[in-house]
């Protein structure tokens, strides 16, 4: 499991909050992005079976997650909206290495970073809200994130040296860090 080097603030746990409606919009965004990386990843990696076999599994979850979260916008009246570029994501892309091997650990590692962001975060939200099925929901979703945070790891480890992989993550670990306290606050995952 990732050790975050920045914790989510309490402001931005109330910007969601008090944005509900607007989250929502961007949680289904994000799970359908998801869902979308997965499968990409199976297509780019289709010589490694266990890799492809992973990112489908991982693409369904995902889009049944994207499909949860439609029913709740739903429930809102909320429509689902065009997709707003998640600058996180976008800024950790940057970091991609170049060369087959590189580009491959710093794909697994950074898949992993945003699994464990997307588990604290969903946490915090599940931890603010009041008993009932919105904070189920988003208690299981991030046990579930905490899950794909593993799979990524559990996936480098199949074919990188330990060594390599803690270095790796030990620069993409500060570089997120760095990232996340410069973020503003408002009703989006990232």
């Amino acid at each position: 499991m990732l050790i975050l080097r920045y914790a989510t603030t309490a402001s931005w746990t109330k910007t969601v909050l008090a944005n509900f409606d607007n989250f929502l919009l961007d949680h289904a965004g994000a799970e359908k992005k998801a869902s979308g990386m997965a499968m990409s990843m199976a297509l780019h990696y289709a010589d490694k079976a266990d890799i492809v076999k992973a990112m489908i599994d991982l693409a369904i979850e995902e889009l049944d997650h994207f499909r949860e979260v439609v029913k709740i916008m739903a429930e809102r009246n909320l429509q689902l909206q065009k997709d707003d570029k998640d600058a996180y994501v976008n800024q950790l892309r940057k970091q991609l290495r170049n060369g087959r091997d590189h580009y491959f650990l710093d794909r697994l590692l950074l898949a992993g970073l945003i699994e464990a962001r997307g588990a604290e975060r969903f946490g915090l939200i599940a931890m603010a809200l009041p008993d009932g099925p919105l904070k189920s929901f988003y208690l299981d979703i991030s046990k579930s994130e905490d899950r794909h945070q593993d799979l990524f790891l559990k996936l480098a480890a199949a074919y990188f040296p330990e060594h390599e992989i803690t270095t790796r993550l030990d620069q993409l670990l500060d570089i997120e860090a760095a990232l996340v306290a410069d973020l503003p606050d408002r009703a989006a995952l990232h």
